[in-house]
């Protein structure tokens, strides 16, 4: 049990491999934190939205979202303020545009799993035959 801290030392355990795979799947908790911000980020079904828009069509303008999205221009750049304080996306400036675009690599493969996500019953997409 090399990996359980030591205040949880003198608890009662079944399967000592099995305690210490858990701990390692858990991981560092200041990654723990950090994913779960972020998926808090993820839980709000506009934020989501601009997340998946940014993803999928790259640098893209306030009005352009707002238009993809349906969401209001001024509740779009709120969400935007909001998403670059948690460092998850940029903007840029062209111009007189800024274009936002998505900077934490990390949430790609979420986002990607979320087009294969919507199948009837909650059941798995059909992975294409190679």
């Amino acid at each position: 049990m090399h990996l359980v801290p030591a205040e949880r030392a003198d608890r009662k355990v079944i399967d000592d491999h099995t305690v210490c795979a858990a701990i390692e799947g858990i991981g560092d908790a200041d990654r723990l934190t950090t994913w779960a911000d972020r998926f808090a980020l993820l839980g709000e079904p506009h934020r989501l939205a601009i997340l998946l828009a940014l993803h999928h069509a790259g640098p893209i303008a306030v009005t352009d979202l707002a238009t993809a999205t349906g969401i209001a221009d001024p509740a779009v750049s709120q969400i935007l303020r909001l998403l670059r304080a948690a460092g998850i996306v940029t903007g840029t400036k062209d111009g007189r545009i800024v274009r936002y675009a998505l900077t934490a690599p990390d949430l790609a493969p979420i986002l990607d799993g979320l087009r294969g996500a919507d199948t009837p019953s909650g059941q798995r997409a059909a992975q294409p035959a190679m």
